[in-house]
């Protein structure tokens, strides 16, 4: 194409030049929920290095049997997280839930503890998980209600549902447990512990819920962006509600299968365990800010954590240094997740 310049010398542009298709590199960002894969890998190949028992079908399903009842708690914070919320009560929940119900269901007697024996024996489980939902439904009236903020408000939940279990339980362990709770904490399906089953249930219907069903995609959106979303038409306040009821139940029901797994409930059941969560959820890709995250992605950093303590055991690691060296690992896990999947923020 011919072009006039001030002089008036016509030139002629220079033809521009194709351009090449880009082409797309391998994207990690894509395989965010393996990214933890490698960690497990070189964990399973130090365990081996520091013990040949690790690799027994016993202390695997040992890490199992012990990862179950956080992986719960894990998966209902994975949820709320999701959604762009977060509940510190859920350590709390874990333990209270089970003390109420078996303080209401357990006959007056002579042992140590005393309870109310306002109900049947067989309602211990439903109570436990009612009290889980009644505890999700009022964090969600304070936060989507009244408008309180989620992190001060689950904060004070934890501090006031810790003293309720401390109050009620009089500060003892409870040895008097209900034969359900026994059951499903105890008994094998399969040659594994029933709780392993049913963990693995409960986050496969959640990684389906999440990725097929309309309110599940429907977190996503909300944790993206919470105004986008309720102009979409998304109903953001209730499906919220009903994520931090069913967060809470998740660790009502952890707690049924803790207690039945130890045989008791000592009175700070789940003290401590609500850094785990953070660290399990966070170090498998969940978000803190909302809205991005896997099932798959929380379970991954469930068994991190869960493999780091169990190699450290069978390697003699001296228990003053578990803590250290357990949080190292930690951050090394995120550092590893963060570059593999990709992300530059």
């Amino acid at each position: 194409m011919a072009a006039t310049t001030d002089t008036g010398v016509a030139t002629t542009a220079p033809a521009a030049e194709p351009v090449a298709p880009r082409r797309r590199g391998f994207d990690l960002a894509r395989y965010r929920d393996l990214s933890l894969v490698p960690v497990l890998l070189v964990l399973g190949v130090i365990g081996f290095i520091a013990s040949p028992a690790f690799l027994t079908t016993a202390n695997l399903l040992g890490v199992a049997q012990q990862s179950t009842e956080l992986s719960l708690l894990v998966l209902g914070e994975a949820l709320i997280l999701i959604v762009g919320r977060m509940d510190l009560s859920l350590e709390s929940t874990i333990g209270v839930a089970p003390v109420i119900a078996i303080w209401l269901v357990l006959p007056t007697s002579g042992g140590r503890f005393q309870g109310l024996g306002l109900l049947p024996t067989w309602t211990a489980i439903p109570v436990c998980l009612l009290v889980g939902a009644l505890i999700g439904a009022l964090n969600g009236f304070l936060i989507l209600k009244l408008r309180l903020n989620g992190f001060i408000v689950t904060l004070g939940g934890l501090t006031m549902l810790r003293g309720l279990q401390v109050a009620i339980s009089q500060g003892q362990s409870i040895v008097e447990i209900p034969n359900s709770f026994l059951y499903l904490g105890e008994t094998s399906w399969l040659g594994a512990p029933a709780a392993v089953w049913i963990c693995l249930v409960l986050f496969i219907l959640g990684g389906a819920a999440l990725a097929w069903l309309r309110h599940g995609r429907a977190l996503y959106a909300i944790g993206g962006n919470a105004e986008a979303a309720r102009t979409a038409g998304i109903r953001v306040d209730r499906i919220t509600w009903v994520v931090l009821i069913i967060g809470s139940v998740l660790a009502a029901f952890a707690g049924i299968l803790y207690t039945g797994h130890y045989g008791s409930i000592s009175a700070d059941q789940g003290s401590g365990w609500i850094f785990q969560v953070f660290a399990a959820t966070v170090i498998g890709g969940v978000s803190l800010n909302g809205g991005r995250g896997t099932i798959f992605g929380a379970l991954t950093g469930v068994l991190t954590l869960q493999l780091v303590v169990n190699v450290m055991t069978l390697a003699g690691v001296p228990p003053l240094w578990n803590q250290f060296l357990n949080g190292a690992i930690i951050i090394v896990a995120l550092i590893i997740s963060r570059f593999a999947s990709g992300e530059q923020e």
